[in-house]
């Protein structure tokens, strides 16, 4: 395997795993940094997705208690039974519209521009969600994921939907949008990490399986590499979140999609770093 794809594939891998729980954008980030180091094409978007199974397995490893619990509990435990019902009720609005409009979102959107318009929208919208829980910080009704109803997990499902447009962030998306919709900060983080499980899993599976004619044998060397180092990347990033949602709300992350998000427009349109498509 040549060396420099192998180099790419390592940073490709370190990106996705630290970006794809933090509200961000891993997409985002992945199209922007595959832009720079020249690693663009419809292999490397398949490449971009099946990494995610990585950072998937890292979340599997963190709550691999809670996970085995779950699963040994569904024919008794109604807490079990009921994250697992609602898990599939929130997996549902994202699946379908994906594969209603994962084409057109593929042609249109991956994209620098319209990612760094997606990271500027977005971390205005965590502003004012912030904003108004410190102006109520009692509003949250629902503590824990197990007290969460179905129509909670639709909530956050159908949150989750935007972010199909890249630079959004599927985290960001959940996270921000179950607190919007009552759940306390430690739910919506807890329930965004389960909702990744289903979510990664079956994206990468779909995109895999769909775009399978482009793949070879040759590939499994720096696929499988780009998944390691996501696994290793997103395990500490979830491990250090976990921590820090603690104590801090996710103000940081707005004003970093913000700046972000304006430096990679004014780049683009300035001319000083060529972003290839």
């Amino acid at each position: 395997m040549d060396l420099t794809l192998a180099l790419k594939a390592l940073i490709m891998g370190i990106v996705e795993g630290f970006t794809e729980f933090l509200p961000i954008s891993s997409t985002g980030h992945l199209i922007l940094a595959g832009s720079l180091l020249n690693f663009t094409g419809d292999k490397v978007k398949v490449f971009e997705i099946a990494i995610q199974a990585g950072a998937m397995l890292a979340v599997c490893w963190e709550y691999r208690v809670r996970l085995a619990k779950v699963l040994t509990g569904l024919g008794s435990d109604r807490n079990s039974q009921r994250l697992v019902i609602n898990l599939i009720i929130a997996f549902i609005p994202a699946a379908v519209l994906g594969f209603l409009f994962d084409k057109s979102i593929k042609a249109v959107l991956f994209a620098p521009v319209p990612v760094a318009l997606a990271f500027i929208i977005g971390g205005l919208i965590i502003l004012w969600v912030e904003r108004r829980n410190r102006r109520m910080p009692t509003s949250a009704r629902v503590d824990s994921v197990d007290d969460m109803t179905a129509m909670d997990a639709l909530k956050v499902g159908l949150a989750q939907g935007f972010a199909l447009i890249p630079g959004t962030s599927r985290s960001g998306a959940t996270i921000i949008g179950g607190m919007m919709f009552g759940l306390s900060r430690k739910a919506a983080t807890e329930f965004s990490f389960f909702l990744a499980i289903p979510t990664l899993f079956a994206a990468t599976i779909y995109s895999v399986y769909k775009e399978r004619a482009l793949l070879s044998a040759a590939d499994l060397p720096w696929f499988g590499i780009g998944a390691a180092s996501a696994f290793v990347s997103a395990f500490l990033c979830v491990r250090w979140l976990l921590r820090y949602i603690s104590s801090h709300d996710f103000t940081v992350f707005a004003w970093y999609r913000i700046v972000f998000g304006f430096v990679v427009i004014a780049s683009a349109y300035g001319g000083w770093v060529v972003w290839a498509e």
